[in-house]
């Protein structure tokens, strides 16, 4: 219903500017009262004209923007796709430059070791046990065995408890089964450096009377254990000494921050086997 009464209406004003326009043009050539007809209509029609025109250049121009504003529309979702590709190539592209800094490193650090190294990344962190440990993506195929060390170019890491054909798993130094021979750099005192809590580690059976200060550098002894000598451990922190005790307690801080490792080099020692 309602759209026959707008068609109707439609219909209605067509044949009223049909009749006027005919009015108009069939008393063109009269005296004064068709001049006054054509006056009445030219009266009428005008505004309507200009009514029209306005409502299609009005039209126009919404038409334009809807489809300027559509243009745009889509053009900002490519920008959007365009912008987000760059970023992942940008992204990937940092993180090989960051892969290929750190693997510079282990190079530099295997022309120091007088020992073989071989490279490895850490595919897998055992959240849930016990041990303070990573596995590596390298195994016995490579060469690897129980007891190796496994360092970086800023320390010591741990050394490698289990093996299997193509992983291997390596205990880190702040475990608390782990033990390393040590000495304290300034001093060349002797002790044994053993994780603590997960988060540091401790340097036993040093004497009460040897001078050892916070910030002192702790490596390794080369002595016991297959780890070569003068690998950086790590600084000492706090020392407790008791009037009761024969030997002062350690606190030591790793040189290796072992929750960041992602690539290692495993020292393939004369020792191995060595736990």
């Amino acid at each position: 219903m309602p759209t026959l009464r707008k068609y109707l209406t439609i219909t209605v004003c067509c044949i009223v500017v049909a009749a006027l326009f005919v009015t108009f043009y069939v008393g063109a050539g009269s005296d004064n009262e068709t001049l006054f007809l054509r006056k009445v209509v030219l009266e009428a029609v005008t505004p309507l004209q200009n009514f029209i025109g306005k409502t299609f250049d009005a039209v126009g121009e919404t038409w334009e923007r809807y489809v300027f504003l559509v243009g745009i529309k889509e053009e900002n979702e490519r920008l959007k796709t365009q912008i987000s590709g760059l970023e992942r190539e940008l992204n990937q592209s940092r993180e090989v430059t960051l892969e290929c800094r750190r693997l510079r490193k282990l190079l530099g650090l295997k022309e120091q070791i007088n020992s073989p190294t071989i490279a490895a990344r850490v595919i897998g962190r055992e959240r849930a046990s016990l041990f303070k440990s990573f596995v590596i993506d390298r195994g016995a195929t490579d060469g690897l065995k129980v007891g190796y060390p496994v360092v970086t170019d800023d320390g010591v890491v741990g050394k490698i408890i289990e093996v299997s054909w193509n992983m291997a798993k390596v205990l880190l130094i702040v475990d608390y089964n782990s033990r390393i021979d040590a000495f304290v750099q300034r001093q060349r005192v002797r002790g044994i450096l053993e994780g603590k809590d997960g988060t540091c580690c401790i340097m036993k059976y040093v004497p009460r009377t040897e001078n050892v200060a916070a910030g002192d550098v702790i490596v390794s002894s080369g002595l016991a254990g297959g780890f070569p000598k003068g690998l950086l451990l790590g600084r000492v922190t706090k020392v407790r000494k008791s009037d009761a005790d024969l030997f002062q307690e350690i606190e030591v801080m790793p040189a290796v921050d072992v929750e960041k490792i992602e690539e290692i080099a495993v020292i393939i020692s004369e020792n191995g086997g060595a736990k």
